[in-house]
This record gives C-alpha cells, structure tokens and sequence, in this order.
C-alpha cells in the first residue's frame, strides 16, 4: 500500500486473487444475489463467479460493459448496442446506433450513461428513463469508466488516452454540465465510495482520489486492472485484471447505483 489509505482499507490490503486463467477480463458487476459477473473479452464469453466457483453463463457475447438497474435486470453493452435482459429471459435493445462501447453506469433516475470510443467521434451517451439515446459529452479522446457521485449529481468519467479523470454536473434531466478535469491520470475503470473518494484503476493498481481530485494513494496488484466493482453488499471491491479476478477487503462502502 502506497500512501495513507488505513481508514479505507486498514493496514493490510493485500488483494486476494479469487479466479484465473482467462483470457481477457473486464466489466464485472456484482450482483444482489451474491454473484459476480464479468467478462472474457477476447473468448467472447460473459461468466459467473459464485462461491469460488465460474461458471459460463454466455458464450459469442461481445460485451465490453456489464450493471445491473434496480430490478436486477442486466445491463449489457458491446458491439455497436446497449441491451436490457429481461426477468422472462428476452433481450431488450435500448440503443442500437453505438460505435464501440466501454462502459456503462445505472442512475437512480432510471438513466444509463454509455462511455463509446468511436475513432473520430468519441461521446458519453445517456439513455433517458423515457427510452431518448443522445450524446451528453464529447470531452474525451477515448472514454472507459464511468461512475456516479454518491449523491448521484456527478458523472466522472475515464478518458483512457487523455489521460485525465473528467467530472461533470448532472442536471435535472440527465444532461451534462460543466465539464473539468478532476485528475491527470492515466486510468480505466471508475468507482466511488460512499465518502466522495474516487477510485480508479490504473497500471498495476488501484488508485484512490478524495473528493477535490488530490491522489490519496494506491493498492498494488499483480496484474493491470482494467475495472472493478463494488461487491458483498457494496463493500469489498472485486476487480478484472488482465488473465485474473481479485478481492481486496475494505473498510467504506461503494456508492450504490442498483
């Protein structure tokens, strides 16, 4: 541990590697039911991790971003759409006109922010509750993570090649306002916790920035992260590393968006 993250994750971090030998790991989402979801990109495959154990639960998949809304149904964006599975089983496309999608964050609201690195034309989309797909961000070179303030009325989002951390106000109707740099970083995937800190993943660690953008520290892990996700009722962090998947215990909860 590098810096002073004690009351965050006390003395001994140490990550705990869960599962290996993939090929490519992204995108986890830790569900309600205890279960984790991820993806293995470059197999094409979303699995299933529950009670040390994965599982394959779709093959010929081109997910690149994985959360859940606040019935539980699985949000899923890859390709060129952002998909809705429904309780009965049936998909549900919510946006069919993407380019190359990272990444996606559920509001309490009921709208879905899409990170989409399309060459040329990088955007953050939103998804309003009423079913509208519109750019609300065209400020990154190349958009991975995004994650929502604990009061759900900021956006932060990770520009991969800007190499930056962007944060923008969210406005009544979903809209983005007010677009800054919050850190100068090179970065992937993006989370918060409940105190305002920002998590982020970087080169072979996990990197933590309070609330005015200052670097409070890092978790060392063994392999480059790509993304992580709140897990345990929203209290340890579980996180997609090159080939592997790891635990790291902490001592704060995440912002819930689900």
């Amino acid at each position: 541990m590098r810096g002073d993250l004690r009351d965050l994750i006390g003395t001994n971090p140490a990550p705990e590697k869960v599962a290996g030998g993939f090929r490519s790991t992204r995108a986890p989402v830790f569900s309600r039911a205890d279960y984790l979801l991820f993806c293995d990109t470059t197999a094409r495959r979303i699995m299933k991790w529950e009670e040390g154990k994965t599982s394959l639960l779709q093959e010929n998949s081109p997910a690149t971003g994985l959360t859940f809304d606040h019935q539980g149904r699985l949000l899923v964006c890859g390709g060129k759409q952002a998909t809705r599975t429904e309780k009965s089983g049936k998909i549900t496309v919510l946006a069919n006109h993407l380019h190359a999608p990272q990444d996606l964050v559920y509001a309490i609201d009921g709208s879905v922010y899409i990170s989409d690195a399309e060459p040329g034309a990088p955007a953050i989309y939103q998804i309003t509750r009423r079913g509208q797909v519109r750019i609300v961000s065209h400020d990154c070179v190349f958009p991975y993570g995004v994650a929502l303030a604990p009061n759900q009325q900021k956006l932060y989002a990770a520009d991969t090649q800007g190499r930056r951390i962007w944060v923008y106000e969210i406005l009544g109707d979903g809209a983005l306002r007010g677009g800054r740099v919050f850190a100068a970083t090179t970065t992937r995937g993006l989370k918060t916790d409940e105190g305002g800190n920002v998590w982020a993943a970087e080169d072979h660690a996990i990197a933590v920035y309070d609330f005015e953008g200052k670097r409070r520290g890092e978790i060392p892990l063994p392999e480059d992260p790509s993304n992580f996700t709140w897990g345990d009722s929203f209290h340890n962090l579980y996180v997609t590393a090159e080939t592997s998947i790891y635990k790291i215990v902490t001592k704060v909860n995440g912002t819930r968006t689900y």
